[in-house]
Parts: structure tokens; sequence; C-alpha cells
């Protein structure tokens, strides 16, 4: 016994007009739902890079501030005070060309058997015992040294390398200032040791009168905070690294100051950098030259205003592929189904155009018709 078979039929038009009311809404709603979903993924990566580099930053200047600290409070010992007034005696009733002549004599002898004495009494004092103690305790000191108010050295706990610092960076800068306050110099890399370091120098002032008597410097090693940057590895191609407000690669993984790297980040976000509108966002989406686009988080490390040569920013980048990840996927898909939907209801409607427009001619009567329609 045959079975009844129910057949479902539905005209072309009708079946091109439901794609049209129900499909390409439904697309549409789908794309902009993978848009927005795109943008909050971008806003929440963007928020999360902000709040990597606000914190490394952060660390950055609590670094620095507490090294300066220590520095500030070697220079307030009694022990280092007293050595550096003992030793400003010696020009009480000399001219400023006598000990610029004992300089010259000084640093001629200074790094032969002669100085051997003056070195060992710089090396033994007291105010060296008082700093040595300081450098052990707190290895980040590396080297300390004590002048008096003509630059020579007092005290140190390695031989310095001048016996007198008046060439110095942070001399100059003293010397320049009737009341002088604590300087930091750039960078510096070591190659012997392939150790990075900057130098802190604050002035001794006399206790009661505080009139500029000396100074304290002080090499301090910035290692331990760079190592502390560079592991913070984000997935596979994102990274934290530290630049200067020149564009250079301060410190990144497998990259240091000697170098003299640019960082092709530091362009994009130069411009945010100016407004505060960027430096509040705090990340920015950029193409970068090698075509790609990236996700970058920035903060400046606020240095820069108690010191001019640390105008350091910390910088975090990843591929925008990989941080927006499968969401950036939903959203192209998304599209896809999209345009692969106009493309059929194109196609449908092209067809059921070209089909009507058939059916039409096919009704209008031939001329044959027409001429046997007159006949008869």
């Amino acid at each position: 016994m045959p079975f009844d078979t129910a057949e479902f039929r539905i005209s072309l038009q009708k079946l091109l007009l439901a794609l049209i009311v129900i499909l390409i809404p439904i697309m549409l709603f789908g794309l902009y739902v993978g848009l927005q979903a795109n943008r909050q993924v971008q806003q929440m990566n963007g928020a999360y890079f902000r709040t990597i580099t606000r914190a490394s930053a952060a660390m950055t200047s609590e670094y620095v501030t507490e090294r300066v600290a220590d520095v500030v409070m070697i220079a307030n010992q009694p022990s280092v005070q007293q050595d550096v007034l003992t030793a400003n005696r010696a020009y009480e009733h000399i001219s400023d060309a006598a000990v610029q002549a004992r300089a010259e004599q000084m640093e001629k002898k200074w790094n032969t058997s002669e100085s051997d004495v003056l070195a060992k009494n710089i090396l033994g004092g007291e105010a060296a015992q008082a700093i040595r103690r300081y450098h052990e305790l707190n290895p980040k000191l590396l080297r300390i040294t004590v002048v008096d108010q003509a630059g020579a050295a007092v005290a140190a706990t390695d031989k310095p390398v001048r016996y007198f610092q008046t060439e110095s960076e942070f001399w100059r800068a003293f010397a320049s200032n009737a009341h002088p306050s604590t300087h930091v110099s750039d960078l510096h890399y070591d190659e012997s040791s392939h150790s990075q370091y900057i130098n802190i120098s604050a002035p001794v002032f006399q206790e009661g009168s505080g009139r500029f008597i000396g100074a304290v410097t002080v090499l301090v090693d910035m290692s331990p905070l760079f190592a502390y940057l560079n592991q913070q590895q984000i997935a596979q191609t994102g990274r934290v690294f530290l630049v200067s407000d020149d564009g250079t690669v301060i410190t990144s993984p497998g990259v240091t100051s000697a170098g003299r790297v640019k960082s092709e980040e530091y362009n994009a976000i130069h411009d945010a950098l100016g407004t505060l509108h960027g430096r509040e966002a705090g990340y920015i989406n950029a193409t970068l030259p090698n075509g790609e686009d990236y996700l970058i988080g920035f903060s400046d490390t606020g240095l820069k205003a108690a010191y001019s040569n640390l105008g350091w920013i910390v910088v975090a980048s990843q591929d925008a592929r990989e941080a927006e990840g499968p969401v950036r996927s939903m959203a192209h898909f998304s599209m896809v189904l999209l345009i692969l939907g106009l493309i059929l209801v194109s196609v449908l409607g092209a067809y059921v155009y070209a089909h009507r427009k058939q059916e039409i001619e096919d009704i209008e009567p031939h001329e044959d018709e027409k001429k046997l329609a007159a006949a008869s």
C-alpha cells in the first residue's frame, strides 16, 4: 500500500522575501554582537595593560626613590660629616689657585705607589668603615665615595678612579648651585661586568648652619629592577620593557641600553603621551612598521619631574591577534556569514527576477496568434 507523501511548496518570491526579512537582520545582529564583543575585549585588555605598566612604573619609581633615600642617609651620617669637616680645614688658608695646583699634582701621583698612604687613609678611616657597612648591608650600592668641598676624596669603599671628582657630572651640577640638591645621572653600562647602573649623588651640609661642605656619590646597581621587568612575559608575543623619552630601549628581554635600540612602540605612543586623555587611557591599538597590529600599554614613571636624566616610560606590547584571540575570529566569522548571506540573497533575487520576466513574456500573445484572430 503506497504511503501518502506530504509536500511543502513555497514560491521563490516568498523564500526571497523570508530571507530578506529574517536571515539578513539576524546576520547583521550577529555581526554587531561580534564587533561589540571585540571592542569590549580590546578595552579589557587595554585596562589590563594599563594596570601592568602603572604597577611596573610605580615599582621603578619606588626603586630609584629608595636608593636616593639611602644615599641621603649616608650623607647625613655624623662620621661622614665629621671627616668632611676635617678635610675642609686644609683649604682654610689657601687660595683657589693653590687648591687647583694641589689637585693637579695629586692627580699625577694618584695611580702610582706615591698615593698608597693617602689611599689607605681614604679606605680605612671612620667614615670609610661606616659607608662600607652600608655597602655590605645593601649590595645595590656598588661603590660609595665621599668628597670634601674641593671635590677631593675623603672616604670610599673602593679606591676612586680619580682623586678629585671635579670633572664628574654631579660635581658640575653641585658647583653651579649655591644650595645643591640630590643629583641622579643617566643610565650607564659597564662592559666588564655587563651591569647597568646610575650614579646618585647627595650634598653633605654642615649641621646647624646648613652650609654645603661636601658630597656623597654612589653607583647604584639597576639589575634587580630590570630583571623583574624582563620577567613579565605576557602570553607568547607580549613583553614589558623600559624606554627613555627619546625612544631608546633601556631594558628589554635580550636588549640593554648599550645597544641603543630604538623602540617602534614609542613612536606609536608618542602623541598619546603628549595629551592628558592619552595618558589617562594608558593604551592604544597601533600598526607598527612591520604591518602588524599591536596592543600597546604605557605609563610614565614620573621620575623626570625630580631627576631630569630619568625620563623613563614603561611599555607593554602584544600582537593584537593574540590579545583579542577567539573574539576577533568570531567577529570575522560573523562578517563572512553576512557576506555569504548577501551573496545568496543577491543570486536568488537575480534568479527570481529573471524567471518572473520570462513568465510575463510567455503570457503575451505571439504575432501569429494575433493574425489568426484577426482573420477569423
